[in-house]
């Protein structure tokens, strides 16, 4: 097993992936994080996107720090069972740049997992940056040798090609991949409701079937779910039972998948 602080246990650990930025790893990686707990599992969420850190705003903690106790770091409770942490819980101005070079970066991994007191958890879900890199390569270090990555993909083949990259840097590092999520999966009309394929179709699910890697599902473009990653509110506590059960579904799938 990797180093990880002895007072941890981190249960299943996922990390959030994909070779291509703005697919909204940030989006699901939030969401299955607040699901997993609203499911009365204890969850962490770390936010390892360094330079474009989102889940504070996601989880609507922006504006909240993290503190210290008997020299360790102690993640932000987020809710009864969700407990987060990013580098944007860390920052006084929050629109500053973070401008680190690959050693800092690797330090800073290394902390948030070995030197924050996470305690007692379920599931750890790790929000990662796009591509391949100095991140990706500290997270297979530092983490427990058991964890695994989701991959998320847009449907259109320029995304797909990216990905088959992560996929293989997986391979490289031994990280097993426990499955693929379609992300902006057809727009939802928000007038009649009509799934738009404005990004073609089923790419991720087409991957998943050449690489023989499990499916978890589809997420679609839908306004409703991205008002809520603006104002700070997750799918598994939507109103609408057709959001709430898209990422249900997807969940229990990962937690069949793992068990």
């Amino acid at each position: 097993m990797s180093e990880t602080s002895q007072n941890n246990s981190f249960g299943q650990v996922f990390t959030v992936m994909s070779g291509k930025g703005g697919v909204g790893k940030s989006t699901v990686a939030a969401n299955i994080a607040a699901g997993l707990a609203s499911m009365g599992y204890r969850t962490g969420l770390m936010d390892v996107d360094l330079h474009g850190p989102s889940i504070p705003k996601m989880l609507g903690i922006e504006g909240e720090f993290i503190h210290g106790q008997n020299g360790k770091i102690l993640p932000l409770q987020v809710n009864e069972n969700l407990k987060a942490l990013s580098i944007g819980l860390m920052m006084e101005n929050r629109d500053e740049a973070v401008i680190w070079r690959g050693p800092l970066m690797h330090n800073a991994i290394k902390e948030f997992i070995q030197e924050v007191n996470w305690g007692e958890l379920d599931y750890f879900i790790v929000d990662s940056p796009p591509g391949t890199g100095d991140v990706h390569l500290s997270l297979s270090q530092f983490l427990p040798k058991e964890s695994s990555a989701i991959m998320i993909t847009t449907p259109q083949d320029v995304s797909v090609a990216d990905v088959k990259k992560s996929i293989s840097f997986c391979k490289a590092a031994h990280v097993p991949v426990t499955g693929i999520i379609e992300n902006m999966s057809g727009f939802k009309c928000p007038h009649c409701s009509e799934i738009i394929d404005i990004f073609s179709k089923g790419g991720g699910e087409s991957l998943s079937r050449t690489l023989d890697i499990p499916f978890l599902g589809r997420i679609p473009m839908d306004r409703a779910i991205c008002e809520m990653g603006d104002n700070g509110s997750t799918m598994a506590g939507s109103e609408d039972p057709h959001i709430k059960q898209i990422i249900s579904d997807i969940i229990t799938k990962l937690i069949r998948k793992e068990n």
